[in-house]
Protein backbone atom coordinates (compact mmCIF):
# COMPACT_ATOMS: atom_id res chain seq x y z
CA UNK A 1 0.00 0.00 0.00
CA UNK A 2 1.73 3.43 -0.46
CA UNK A 3 2.27 5.58 1.98
CA UNK A 4 -0.17 8.06 0.95
CA UNK A 5 -3.01 5.97 0.68
CA UNK A 6 -2.45 4.73 4.17
CA UNK A 7 -2.45 8.17 5.47
CA UNK A 8 -6.04 9.06 4.73
CA UNK A 9 -7.19 6.89 7.47
CA UNK A 10 -5.68 9.62 9.63
CA UNK A 11 -7.69 12.63 11.40
CA UNK A 12 -4.87 14.78 11.21
CA UNK A 13 -0.85 14.46 10.28
CA UNK A 14 1.89 16.39 9.45
CA UNK A 15 4.69 15.60 6.96
CA UNK A 16 8.52 16.65 7.69
CA UNK A 17 10.48 14.74 5.56
CA UNK A 18 10.46 12.08 2.79
CA UNK A 19 8.79 10.95 -0.22
CA UNK A 20 4.90 10.32 0.13
CA UNK A 21 5.20 7.77 -2.22
CA UNK A 22 6.85 5.34 -0.21
CA UNK A 23 5.82 1.79 -0.47
CA UNK A 24 4.28 0.18 2.74
CA UNK A 25 4.39 -3.60 3.33
CA UNK A 26 3.68 -3.75 7.05
CA UNK A 27 2.92 -2.10 10.07
CA UNK A 28 4.55 -2.27 13.99
CA UNK A 29 5.03 -0.60 16.85
CA UNK A 30 7.76 -3.24 17.94
CA UNK A 31 11.54 -2.18 16.31
CA UNK A 32 12.08 -6.07 16.48
CA UNK A 33 9.42 -6.98 14.38
CA UNK A 34 10.28 -4.32 11.33
CA UNK A 35 11.25 -5.58 8.13
CA UNK A 36 12.25 -4.18 4.82
CA UNK A 37 9.60 -1.55 3.49
CA UNK A 38 7.83 -1.50 6.99
CA UNK A 39 5.92 1.68 8.78
CA UNK A 40 6.69 1.89 12.45
CA UNK A 41 5.11 3.80 14.76
CA UNK A 42 6.95 5.48 17.94
CA UNK A 43 4.74 4.67 20.85
CA UNK A 44 5.12 5.97 24.34
CA UNK A 45 4.13 3.00 26.25
CA UNK A 46 4.54 2.38 30.20
CA UNK A 47 7.67 1.17 30.34
CA UNK A 48 9.79 1.68 26.99
CA UNK A 49 9.29 5.10 24.69
CA UNK A 50 9.10 3.41 21.28
CA UNK A 51 10.88 7.25 19.93
CA UNK A 52 14.62 5.82 21.49
CA UNK A 53 13.94 2.66 18.82
CA UNK A 54 13.58 4.19 15.86
CA UNK A 55 17.14 3.81 14.74
CA UNK A 56 16.83 -0.37 14.99
CA UNK A 57 13.77 0.21 13.38
CA UNK A 58 15.18 2.11 10.38
CA UNK A 59 18.64 -0.68 10.60
CA UNK A 60 15.86 -3.22 10.29
CA UNK A 61 14.46 -1.29 6.57
CA UNK A 62 11.27 0.48 8.17
CA UNK A 63 10.62 3.09 4.99
CA UNK A 64 8.46 5.40 7.09
CA UNK A 65 8.55 6.01 11.28
CA UNK A 66 5.14 7.81 12.45
CA UNK A 67 6.27 9.76 16.03
CA UNK A 68 4.58 12.40 17.79
CA UNK A 69 4.50 16.13 18.17
CA UNK A 70 7.75 16.88 20.37
CA UNK A 71 10.07 14.68 18.28
CA UNK A 72 12.99 16.94 17.11
CA UNK A 73 15.38 14.49 16.31
CA UNK A 74 14.63 13.63 12.71
CA UNK A 75 17.40 15.91 11.31
CA UNK A 76 19.55 12.67 12.31
CA UNK A 77 17.60 10.87 9.21
CA UNK A 78 17.63 12.72 6.40
CA UNK A 79 16.33 10.20 4.14
CA UNK A 80 13.25 8.90 6.04
CA UNK A 81 10.14 9.43 6.07
CA UNK A 82 8.49 11.03 9.16
CA UNK A 83 4.72 11.69 9.85
CA UNK A 84 3.95 13.53 12.96
CA UNK A 85 0.93 12.68 14.83
CA UNK A 86 -0.56 14.31 17.85
CA UNK A 87 -1.29 10.65 19.92
CA UNK A 88 0.54 7.81 18.18
CA UNK A 89 -1.72 5.01 20.07
CA UNK A 90 -4.72 6.33 18.32
CA UNK A 91 -3.06 6.44 15.20
CA UNK A 92 -1.82 3.13 15.17
CA UNK A 93 -4.95 2.11 15.42
CA UNK A 94 -6.44 3.52 12.77
CA UNK A 95 -3.12 2.85 10.31
CA UNK A 96 -3.77 -1.15 11.13
CA UNK A 97 -7.16 -0.59 10.34
CA UNK A 98 -7.05 0.91 7.13
CA UNK A 99 -3.80 -1.40 6.18
CA UNK A 100 -5.86 -4.27 6.54
CA UNK A 101 -8.99 -2.30 4.67
CA UNK A 102 -11.22 -1.78 7.66
CA UNK A 103 -12.37 -5.67 7.58
CA UNK A 104 -14.51 -4.79 10.40
CA UNK A 105 -17.15 -2.66 8.11
CA UNK A 106 -17.95 -6.09 6.60
CA UNK A 107 -19.05 -7.52 9.84
CA UNK A 108 -20.92 -6.76 13.01
CA UNK A 109 -18.77 -6.23 15.56
CA UNK A 110 -19.98 -6.66 19.22
CA UNK A 111 -17.91 -5.07 22.49
CA UNK A 112 -18.16 -6.80 25.85
CA UNK A 113 -16.55 -4.78 28.61
CA UNK A 114 -16.63 -5.01 32.22
CA UNK A 115 -14.66 -6.06 35.48
CA UNK A 116 -16.30 -9.55 35.39
CA UNK A 117 -18.72 -11.61 33.08
CA UNK A 118 -17.07 -10.51 29.95
CA UNK A 119 -15.68 -14.17 29.16
CA UNK A 120 -19.29 -15.92 29.74
CA UNK A 121 -21.23 -13.17 27.62
CA UNK A 122 -18.87 -13.96 24.75
CA UNK A 123 -19.84 -17.90 24.79
CA UNK A 124 -23.04 -16.79 25.49
CA UNK A 125 -24.02 -14.97 22.43
CA UNK A 126 -21.92 -17.17 20.32
CA UNK A 127 -24.23 -20.31 21.24
CA UNK A 128 -26.96 -17.80 20.39
CA UNK A 129 -25.43 -16.73 16.61
CA UNK A 130 -24.65 -20.62 16.03
CA UNK A 131 -27.92 -21.71 17.30
CA UNK A 132 -29.71 -19.38 14.41
CA UNK A 133 -27.10 -20.83 12.09
CA UNK A 134 -24.88 -17.15 11.57
CA UNK A 135 -21.10 -17.81 11.48
CA UNK A 136 -19.54 -15.85 14.64
CA UNK A 137 -16.35 -15.36 15.79
CA UNK A 138 -14.45 -14.72 19.39
CA UNK A 139 -11.92 -13.23 20.50
CA UNK A 140 -11.10 -13.21 24.03
CA UNK A 141 -9.40 -14.36 27.51
CA UNK A 142 -9.71 -17.93 27.18
CA UNK A 143 -8.94 -17.93 23.26
CA UNK A 144 -9.44 -16.23 20.15
CA UNK A 145 -11.83 -18.02 17.62
CA UNK A 146 -13.58 -18.69 14.44
CA UNK A 147 -15.29 -21.70 12.24
CA UNK A 148 -12.47 -24.77 13.20
CA UNK A 149 -10.03 -22.33 13.96
CA UNK A 150 -8.66 -21.82 17.69
CA UNK A 151 -5.58 -19.47 18.55
CA UNK A 152 -4.18 -18.88 22.37
CA UNK A 153 -4.68 -15.71 23.46
CA UNK A 154 -1.49 -13.54 25.02
CA UNK A 155 -4.25 -10.60 25.67
CA UNK A 156 -8.05 -10.64 26.36
CA UNK A 157 -7.96 -7.49 23.26
CA UNK A 158 -5.06 -7.95 21.19
CA UNK A 159 -3.07 -5.00 19.90
CA UNK A 160 -4.16 -3.31 17.54
CA UNK A 161 -1.97 -4.57 14.50
CA UNK A 162 -2.65 -8.24 15.70
CA UNK A 163 -6.73 -7.15 15.99
CA UNK A 164 -7.09 -5.89 12.64
CA UNK A 165 -5.41 -9.09 10.96
CA UNK A 166 -7.72 -11.36 12.81
CA UNK A 167 -10.87 -8.99 11.41
CA UNK A 168 -9.23 -9.83 8.23
CA UNK A 169 -8.99 -13.22 8.25
CA UNK A 170 -12.51 -13.04 9.85
CA UNK A 171 -13.75 -10.99 6.88
CA UNK A 172 -12.33 -12.94 4.40
CA UNK A 173 -13.71 -16.09 5.66
CA UNK A 174 -17.28 -15.18 4.99
CA UNK A 175 -17.38 -14.21 9.47
CA UNK A 176 -20.85 -12.07 9.83
CA UNK A 177 -20.38 -11.39 13.71
CA UNK A 178 -17.59 -10.93 15.96
CA UNK A 179 -17.71 -11.00 19.62
CA UNK A 180 -15.14 -9.23 21.35
CA UNK A 181 -14.22 -8.90 25.06
CA UNK A 182 -12.87 -5.05 25.50
CA UNK A 183 -10.31 -5.00 28.30
CA UNK A 184 -9.76 -1.58 30.06
CA UNK A 185 -5.95 -1.71 29.16
CA UNK A 186 -7.29 -1.92 25.53
CA UNK A 187 -9.04 0.85 25.91
CA UNK A 188 -7.15 3.14 27.93
CA UNK A 189 -4.09 2.09 24.73
CA UNK A 190 -6.79 2.72 22.26
CA UNK A 191 -6.01 -0.74 21.07
CA UNK A 192 -9.40 -1.01 19.87
CA UNK A 193 -9.61 2.65 18.13
CA UNK A 194 -9.76 1.75 14.35
CA UNK A 195 -13.26 -0.59 15.05
CA UNK A 196 -17.07 0.51 14.46
CA UNK A 197 -18.92 -1.52 16.93
CA UNK A 198 -22.53 -2.44 16.57
CA UNK A 199 -23.21 -2.98 19.74
CA UNK A 200 -21.60 -2.84 23.47
CA UNK A 201 -22.08 -4.62 26.85
CA UNK A 202 -21.34 -3.47 30.31
CA UNK A 203 -21.26 -6.17 32.56
CA UNK A 204 -20.16 -3.98 35.77
CA UNK A 205 -17.34 -2.04 37.48
CA UNK A 206 -15.67 -3.39 40.78
CA UNK A 207 -11.81 -3.30 41.95
CA UNK A 208 -9.32 -4.62 39.71
CA UNK A 209 -6.53 -3.37 37.67
CA UNK A 210 -5.72 -0.69 40.06
CA UNK A 211 -2.12 -1.33 39.55
CA UNK A 212 -2.29 -0.26 35.95
CA UNK A 213 -5.25 2.45 36.37
CA UNK A 214 -4.50 4.03 39.93
CA UNK A 215 -7.76 4.54 41.03
CA UNK A 216 -11.19 3.82 40.21
CA UNK A 217 -12.35 6.54 38.42
CA UNK A 218 -9.39 6.33 36.32
CA UNK A 219 -10.64 3.06 35.81
CA UNK A 220 -14.55 3.52 35.03
CA UNK A 221 -13.28 6.37 32.30
CA UNK A 222 -10.96 3.91 30.31
CA UNK A 223 -14.18 1.78 30.24
CA UNK A 224 -16.39 4.95 29.59
CA UNK A 225 -14.08 5.28 26.24
CA UNK A 226 -15.83 2.70 24.42
CA UNK A 227 -19.67 3.83 25.24
CA UNK A 228 -18.61 7.44 24.24
CA UNK A 229 -17.29 6.45 20.95
CA UNK A 230 -20.31 4.97 20.07
CA UNK A 231 -22.38 6.11 16.76
CA UNK A 232 -25.97 6.76 17.43
CA UNK A 233 -26.96 4.01 15.47
CA UNK A 234 -25.27 1.30 18.11
CA UNK A 235 -26.48 -0.66 20.87
CA UNK A 236 -25.44 0.11 24.23
CA UNK A 237 -26.58 -2.76 26.39
CA UNK A 238 -25.65 -1.49 30.07
CA UNK A 239 -26.12 -3.19 34.03
CA UNK A 240 -28.66 -0.69 35.53
CA UNK A 241 -27.93 -2.58 38.94
CA UNK A 242 -24.48 -1.17 38.78
CA UNK A 243 -23.77 1.99 40.22
CA UNK A 244 -21.95 3.32 37.60
CA UNK A 245 -24.92 2.67 34.75
CA UNK A 246 -26.31 6.09 34.82
CA UNK A 247 -23.11 7.88 34.38
CA UNK A 248 -22.49 5.87 31.71
CA UNK A 249 -25.92 6.44 29.98
CA UNK A 250 -25.41 9.67 30.30
CA UNK A 251 -22.18 9.51 27.83
CA UNK A 252 -23.39 7.62 25.45
CA UNK A 253 -25.18 8.37 22.07
CA UNK A 254 -26.22 4.97 21.04
CA UNK A 255 -29.68 3.17 22.12
CA UNK A 256 -30.02 1.87 25.37
CA UNK A 257 -31.07 -1.41 26.71
CA UNK A 258 -30.77 -1.59 30.46
CA UNK A 259 -31.02 -4.30 32.15
CA UNK A 260 -30.90 -5.74 35.61
CA UNK A 261 -32.64 -7.87 38.86
CA UNK A 262 -32.77 -5.16 41.33
CA UNK A 263 -33.42 -1.63 39.64
CA UNK A 264 -33.91 -2.52 36.03
CA UNK A 265 -36.61 0.46 34.93
CA UNK A 266 -39.63 -0.93 32.78
CA UNK A 267 -37.54 -0.26 29.72
CA UNK A 268 -35.20 -2.73 30.02
CA UNK A 269 -34.78 -6.85 30.49
CA UNK A 270 -35.11 -8.04 33.79
CA UNK A 271 -35.35 -11.85 35.48
CA UNK A 272 -38.21 -12.60 37.96
CA UNK A 273 -38.77 -16.19 40.04
CA UNK A 274 -34.96 -16.86 40.33
CA UNK A 275 -34.65 -21.03 41.75
CA UNK A 276 -31.08 -21.89 41.67
CA UNK A 277 -29.85 -25.39 42.91
CA UNK A 278 -26.28 -27.28 42.29
CA UNK A 279 -27.62 -28.67 39.14
CA UNK A 280 -28.54 -24.43 37.55
CA UNK A 281 -30.77 -21.85 37.26
CA UNK A 282 -34.66 -21.49 35.96
CA UNK A 283 -35.92 -17.89 36.26
CA UNK A 284 -38.29 -15.86 34.02
CA UNK A 285 -36.56 -13.40 31.49
CA UNK A 286 -38.81 -10.37 31.02
CA UNK A 287 -38.66 -7.78 28.07
CA UNK A 288 -39.56 -3.90 27.96
CA UNK A 289 -42.69 -4.91 25.75
CA UNK A 290 -44.18 -7.04 28.56
CA UNK A 291 -43.51 -10.64 26.98
CA UNK A 292 -41.86 -13.11 28.89
CA UNK A 293 -40.18 -16.77 28.29
CA UNK A 294 -39.11 -19.06 30.91
CA UNK A 295 -35.45 -19.93 30.94
CA UNK A 296 -33.74 -23.24 32.22
CA UNK A 297 -29.66 -22.90 32.28
CA UNK A 298 -27.00 -25.22 34.09
CA UNK A 299 -25.23 -22.05 35.02
CA UNK A 300 -25.18 -21.82 39.06
CA UNK A 301 -25.46 -18.24 40.55
CA UNK A 302 -27.21 -15.19 40.25
CA UNK A 303 -24.04 -13.16 38.72
CA UNK A 304 -25.00 -15.73 35.69
CA UNK A 305 -28.19 -14.82 35.36
CA UNK A 306 -27.06 -10.95 35.08
CA UNK A 307 -24.58 -12.65 32.20
CA UNK A 308 -27.62 -14.21 30.39
CA UNK A 309 -29.64 -11.21 30.09
CA UNK A 310 -27.07 -9.18 29.20
CA UNK A 311 -26.73 -11.64 26.16
CA UNK A 312 -30.72 -12.03 25.84
CA UNK A 313 -30.77 -8.07 25.48
CA UNK A 314 -28.78 -7.87 22.91
CA UNK A 315 -29.87 -11.01 21.22
CA UNK A 316 -33.64 -9.90 21.41
CA UNK A 317 -32.52 -6.41 19.75
CA UNK A 318 -30.75 -8.34 17.09
CA UNK A 319 -34.22 -10.49 15.95
CA UNK A 320 -33.94 -13.31 17.94
CA UNK A 321 -36.94 -14.94 19.02
CA UNK A 322 -38.02 -15.76 22.17
CA UNK A 323 -37.88 -20.10 21.17
CA UNK A 324 -34.26 -19.53 19.68
CA UNK A 325 -32.97 -18.08 23.27
CA UNK A 326 -34.70 -20.14 24.97
CA UNK A 327 -32.74 -23.01 23.49
CA UNK A 328 -29.46 -21.60 22.86
CA UNK A 329 -29.35 -20.89 26.69
CA UNK A 330 -31.03 -24.21 27.73
CA UNK A 331 -27.80 -26.16 25.50
CA UNK A 332 -25.66 -23.90 26.73
CA UNK A 333 -23.66 -25.93 29.11
CA UNK A 334 -19.98 -24.19 30.56
CA UNK A 335 -17.05 -21.96 30.49
CA UNK A 336 -13.44 -23.04 30.51
CA UNK A 337 -12.56 -22.20 34.25
CA UNK A 338 -16.15 -20.51 34.94
CA UNK A 339 -17.73 -22.51 38.09
CA UNK A 340 -16.16 -25.74 36.17
CA UNK A 341 -17.55 -28.64 37.52
CA UNK A 342 -15.00 -31.62 38.30
CA UNK A 343 -16.74 -34.84 38.60
CA UNK A 344 -15.53 -36.09 42.04
CA UNK A 345 -17.10 -39.36 42.95
CA UNK A 346 -17.03 -38.71 46.08
CA UNK A 347 -20.21 -37.14 47.49
CA UNK A 348 -19.12 -33.72 47.18
CA UNK A 349 -19.16 -30.63 44.72
CA UNK A 350 -15.54 -29.62 43.11
CA UNK A 351 -15.41 -26.54 41.27
CA UNK A 352 -12.27 -24.61 39.27
CA UNK A 353 -13.37 -20.65 38.77
CA UNK A 354 -11.35 -17.92 37.45
CA UNK A 355 -12.29 -15.15 40.39
CA UNK A 356 -9.67 -13.27 40.96
CA UNK A 357 -11.00 -10.09 42.18
CA UNK A 358 -12.88 -9.51 45.32
CA UNK A 359 -16.61 -9.23 43.88
CA UNK A 360 -16.27 -12.12 41.67
CA UNK A 361 -15.44 -14.55 44.30
CA UNK A 362 -17.83 -13.24 46.51
CA UNK A 363 -20.49 -13.94 43.79
CA UNK A 364 -18.93 -17.41 43.09
CA UNK A 365 -19.46 -18.16 46.91
CA UNK A 366 -22.50 -16.50 47.90
CA UNK A 367 -24.03 -18.19 44.78
CA UNK A 368 -22.50 -21.84 45.85
CA UNK A 369 -24.05 -20.90 49.29
CA UNK A 370 -27.52 -20.17 47.95
CA UNK A 371 -27.38 -24.00 46.53
CA UNK A 372 -25.17 -25.90 49.29
CA UNK A 373 -26.20 -26.57 52.55
CA UNK A 374 -22.91 -27.84 53.95
CA UNK A 375 -19.28 -26.56 54.38
CA UNK A 376 -17.40 -24.59 51.35
CA UNK A 377 -14.12 -25.12 51.51
CA UNK A 378 -12.11 -22.04 49.24
CA UNK A 379 -8.60 -22.30 47.55
CA UNK A 380 -7.05 -19.14 46.66
CA UNK A 381 -4.11 -16.56 46.16
CA UNK A 382 -3.54 -13.46 44.08
CA UNK A 383 -1.14 -12.84 41.37
CA UNK A 384 1.77 -10.65 42.06
CA UNK A 385 3.04 -8.11 40.57
CA UNK A 386 -1.31 -6.91 40.38
CA UNK A 387 -3.38 -4.73 42.44
CA UNK A 388 -2.18 -5.13 45.98
CA UNK A 389 -4.79 -3.48 47.33
CA UNK A 390 -7.08 -6.23 46.94
CA UNK A 391 -4.95 -8.51 48.34
CA UNK A 392 -6.65 -7.97 52.28
CA UNK A 393 -9.96 -7.45 50.60
CA UNK A 394 -10.08 -10.93 49.17
CA UNK A 395 -9.11 -12.61 52.33
CA UNK A 396 -11.29 -10.79 54.26
CA UNK A 397 -13.99 -11.96 51.88
CA UNK A 398 -13.43 -15.46 51.31
CA UNK A 399 -12.52 -16.45 54.98
CA UNK A 400 -16.01 -14.10 56.16
CA UNK A 401 -18.46 -16.37 53.17
CA UNK A 402 -16.03 -19.59 53.37
CA UNK A 403 -16.26 -22.13 55.91
CA UNK A 404 -12.79 -22.47 55.35
CA UNK A 405 -10.09 -21.52 53.30
CA UNK A 406 -6.62 -22.59 52.10
CA UNK A 407 -4.34 -19.59 51.10
CA UNK A 408 -1.74 -20.36 47.98
CA UNK A 409 -0.01 -19.07 45.27
CA UNK A 410 -1.67 -18.03 42.23
CA UNK A 411 1.08 -16.38 39.33
CA UNK A 412 3.30 -14.81 41.73
CA UNK A 413 5.28 -13.51 38.97
CA UNK A 414 8.46 -11.66 40.44
CA UNK A 415 6.96 -11.55 43.47
CA UNK A 416 7.87 -13.90 46.54
CA UNK A 417 4.72 -15.86 47.07
CA UNK A 418 4.93 -15.89 51.07
CA UNK A 419 4.59 -11.42 50.78
CA UNK A 420 1.61 -11.73 49.06
CA UNK A 421 0.08 -14.25 51.29
CA UNK A 422 1.34 -12.45 53.93
CA UNK A 423 -0.82 -9.23 52.29
CA UNK A 424 -3.92 -11.53 51.83
CA UNK A 425 -3.63 -12.11 55.57
CA UNK A 426 -3.78 -8.94 56.79
CA UNK A 427 -7.47 -8.65 55.72
CA UNK A 428 -8.05 -11.87 57.35
CA UNK A 429 -9.78 -11.18 61.36
CA UNK A 430 -10.63 -15.23 62.18
CA UNK A 431 -8.64 -18.25 62.05
CA UNK A 432 -11.04 -20.57 59.41
CA UNK A 433 -7.80 -20.83 57.24
CA UNK A 434 -4.45 -22.35 56.47
CA UNK A 435 -1.23 -21.59 54.76
CA UNK A 436 -0.31 -23.79 52.02
CA UNK A 437 2.16 -22.36 49.51
CA UNK A 438 2.77 -24.74 46.80
CA UNK A 439 -0.87 -24.59 45.10
CA UNK A 440 -1.06 -28.08 44.15
CA UNK A 441 -0.42 -29.52 48.00
CA UNK A 442 -3.28 -27.01 48.61
CA UNK A 443 -5.50 -28.35 46.29
CA UNK A 444 -4.94 -31.77 47.30
CA UNK A 445 -5.26 -30.46 51.49
CA UNK A 446 -9.01 -28.86 50.21
CA UNK A 447 -10.25 -32.25 48.90
CA UNK A 448 -8.87 -34.49 51.65
CA UNK A 449 -10.70 -32.41 54.21
CA UNK A 450 -13.92 -32.16 52.14
CA UNK A 451 -17.09 -34.64 53.09
CA UNK A 452 -19.93 -35.77 51.74
CA UNK A 453 -21.68 -32.47 50.52
CA UNK A 454 -19.44 -30.27 50.96
CA UNK A 455 -18.12 -27.76 48.09
CA UNK A 456 -14.79 -27.19 46.76
CA UNK A 457 -13.65 -23.80 45.29
CA UNK A 458 -10.54 -23.47 43.49
CA UNK A 459 -10.74 -20.02 42.59
CA UNK A 460 -8.20 -17.17 40.55
CA UNK A 461 -7.21 -19.78 37.18
CA UNK A 462 -9.89 -21.23 36.28
CA UNK A 463 -8.93 -22.05 32.54
CA UNK A 464 -5.15 -21.13 32.77
CA UNK A 465 -2.79 -24.29 31.91
CA UNK A 466 0.46 -22.27 33.38
CA UNK A 467 1.39 -20.55 36.50
CA UNK A 468 4.31 -18.03 36.33
CA UNK A 469 7.28 -18.20 38.52
CA UNK A 470 9.87 -15.35 37.91
CA UNK A 471 10.49 -15.57 34.51
CA UNK A 472 9.64 -19.13 33.98
CA UNK A 473 6.13 -20.39 32.48
CA UNK A 474 5.15 -23.71 34.14
CA UNK A 475 2.60 -25.87 33.19
CA UNK A 476 -0.06 -25.85 35.82
CA UNK A 477 -3.78 -26.69 35.35
CA UNK A 478 -6.20 -26.69 38.54
CA UNK A 479 -8.55 -29.50 36.73
CA UNK A 480 -5.81 -31.52 36.22
CA UNK A 481 -4.19 -31.61 39.52
CA UNK A 482 -7.80 -32.08 41.10
CA UNK A 483 -8.77 -34.87 38.84
CA UNK A 484 -4.93 -36.46 39.74
CA UNK A 485 -5.69 -36.07 43.70
CA UNK A 486 -9.12 -37.57 43.38
CA UNK A 487 -8.28 -40.60 40.96
CA UNK A 488 -5.29 -41.30 42.08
Amino acid sequence: MRLYDLLQNLSGYTFFSGRREADIRGITCNSKDVRGNFMFVAVKGAREDGHVFIREALERGASAVVVEEGFKDASAFPRTVFVKVKDSRHALAGLAAGYFRHPARQMKVIAVTGTNGKTTISYLIEALLKKRGDSCAVIGTINYRFKDTVVSSKNTTPGPVELQSLMRKFADEGIRFVCMEVSSHALNQKRADGIDFSAALFTNLTQDHLDYHKTMENYFSAKARLFEGLPPQSLAVINSDDHFSKRLMKLTRARIIPYGIDRVSGAGVSARDIKMSLEGTSFTLCFPDGTACALRTTLIGRHNVYNILSAAAWARDAGFKFEEIRSAIGKFSCVPGRLEKINSRRGFGVYVDYAHTEDAIKNVITSLRQVSGKRIIVVFGCGGDRDRSKRPMMGRTVTKLADYAIITSDNPRSEDPLAIIKEIRKGISGVNYQVIPDRAEAIGESLSLARKGDVVLIAGKGHETYQVVQDKILHFDDREVVKKCLFR
